[in-house]
């Protein structure tokens, strides 16, 4: 099966470090066998790689790579606070994206990161979802995710 750091290394990916807040607030909390993470953006090296709307200056399919290095982002958030192979189950993702008026394909950008948590956790990573229109997100991001995953001592 592998442990987690295994399996993202297997798609050429590996777990960045944990993106900085834009303000007053901590990555991830562990609240008991829970680990809550606050909103990420697809940060790269500490800058978006896109903005705007998606639907009108991103494309859905540039969406749902930037949902995917969201997902990213949420692992190394959890990463932080716990040992990665300690989760048990991906609970739940909220997916945000910041979408143009007439675009109405959330749960199509929303797939990126369910995709990646499943192949990072397994079946650990099959978890519940909403995948949200919203007009404007921070640093006019075109997606941001949070999740609630549960550990294990």
């Amino acid at each position: 099966m592998g442990t987690v750091a295994d399996r993202l290394a297997a798609l050429g990916l590996t777990v960045p470090e944990v993106a900085a807040p834009v303000a007053s607030y901590v990555p991830a909390v562990r609240s008991g066998a829970f680990v809550h993470t606050s909103g990420q953006l697809p940060f790269v090296d500490g800058a978006l790689p896109a903005t705007g709307k998606v639907g009108a200056e991103v494309s859905a399919e540039e969406a749902t790579e930037l949902a995917r290095r969201c997902a990213l982002n949420v692992i190394a958030a959890i990463g932080s606070v716990v040992d990665l192979d300690s989760v048990v189950r991906v609970v739940k993702l909220g997916v945000y994206v910041a979408s143009a008026p007439d675009f109405t394909r959330q749960p199509a950008v929303a797939n990126g990161a369910s995709e990646l948590m499943t192949a990072a956790f397994g079946d650990a990573g099959a978890h519940a979802r909403s995948a949200v229109g919203v007009a404007v997100l921070p640093l006019d991001s075109p997606v941001e995710i949070d999740a609630v995953v549960e550990v294990r001592d």
